[in-house]
């Protein structure tokens, strides 16, 4: 049995290798070939591309950089021809991973594609549902919710759960909070944090001039984004002790603060397992938010707002991102302890509705059934592909 692997960025990365080690004594002669990044390379065999930390995000960011995702969007359709595994997974990623997969339905109609982490076309594009139905075989859902929108299109969907309960729920420090301590979690992505990490810094200036004895504390990704974020603080003017910065000590971080300003994305459903008080920040180039607005169809950017169907984290999106009120909502929480308790109780709502945790056995479970499926004598009339 041979698989293919694709995952686009650092947070596919992990959730490929998660899947990879559950994966193998499922099946135990297989062997895993792909494109993802440091954690996913050493459980695969060559070739293997690592390109994760190439990962961009908006419109225009891709667009700058289309000739390079062109030639590796092709890298890969010429490995897979060469390879021809038994099937091709997903993991997120969607811009670059349904164009593949489209790609390869033309090119290999025996193949079985599989996609893990559900694209969030439910928010941005539902019309496309019934068009991933014609090339995909299998879709691995995060939440609940999903799986009818998949079903009712003719594509098999399982919801598998939110792998983030499992890797966590390592991470629990059982320390105390900090009461003057805020968090900056400006994102992964150099693109973002060169936009979100300086909106962050101003409001914290703002903070500390209306709350003296506020500290700040802020987690890089990694030793080259911390760098480029130590940079950041040196332009706005502020001395490197204002904000210290530590690499990967984003989890820590969100038990130790007693507040925090973070980028959305996946480390707002983070903030809320850890039930860290937060505001949610977010700001891209003028051209991918105008883009953005036009197609993304839900009431809030957050997460964990959309998951409790209401406001639960106050955000802060592109213009409306400025000093003064993001300040205001952080001294709320900092000063009102019922605030920071109701806050803290609506993310702990919201992570108790992700279920259990166990997901990406989970989902090597679904995926072995599948492929059961497909031998002489299963069941896969019930599952016919595209």
């Amino acid at each position: 049995m041979k698989f293919y692997l694709v995952a686009g960025e650092t947070s596919g990365d992990s959730r490929g290798a998660e899947l990879i080690r559950a994966l193998s004594p499922r099946f135990p002669s297989a062997v895993f070939h792909g494109a993802g990044g440091s954690q996913m390379r050493p459980l695969c065999s060559a070739p293997f591309l690592e390109w994760t930390e190439h990962a961009v995000v908006g419109l225009w960011d891709v667009l700058r950089n289309y000739p390079y995702f062109k030639r590796q969007f092709e890298r890969m359709r010429r490995e897979i021809a060469a390879l021809q595994p038994d099937a091709v997974i997903f993991i997120d990623y969607p811009g670059f991973n349904l164009r593949l997969a489209k790609a390869l339905r033309a090119a290999h109609p025996q193949l079985q594609l599989l996609y893990y982490i559900s694209p969030q076309v439910w928010a941005w594009n539902r019309g496309r549902i019934p068009k991933m139905a014609q090339f995909l075989n299998l879709m691995l859902c995060l939440f609940p919710f999903e799986t009818d929108l998949y079903q009712n299109s003719g594509l098999h969907a399982v919801c598998v759960g939110h792998p983030l309960l499992d890797s966590l729920a390592q991470k629990n420090l059982g320390i105390s909070r900090d009461p003057d301590l805020v968090a900056l979690l400006p994102g992964s992505r150099e693109k973002e944090v060169r936009k979100i990490f300086p909106v962050l810094l101003r409001a914290a200036r703002e903070l500390r001039r209306r709350r003296p004895g506020t500290r700040f504390l802020a987690a890089a990704a990694s030793e080259k984004v911390g760098r480029l974020m130590a940079d950041l603080v040196s332009a706005e003017g502020l001395d490197p002790g204002f904000c210290p910065i530590r690499d990967r000590a984003a989890h820590a971080l969100m038990q130790q603060a007693s507040a925090g300003m973070v980028a959305s994305g996946t480390a707002t459903l983070e903030a809320a397992y850890f039930a860290m008080p937060m505001i949610i920040v977010y700001k891209v180039a003028w051209l991918t938010w105008v883009v953005g607005k036009l197609l993304v169809k839900v009431p809030f950017l957050g997460m964990p707002n959309l998951l409790a169907g209401r406001e639960i984290a106050r955000e802060f999106l592109q213009s409306a991102a400025t000093p003064e009120p993001m300040a205001e909502e952080l001294q709320r929480l900092l000063d009102s302890p019922k605030a920071a308790t109701e806050a803290a109780r609506c993310l702990a709502d919201v992570i108790a509705g992700l279920g259990r945790p166990g997901a990406a056995d989970r989902a090597a479970e679904a995926i072995h059934s599948h492929m059961n499926s497909l031998r002489p004598g299963g069941a896969a009339a019930a599952h016919p592909r595209p």
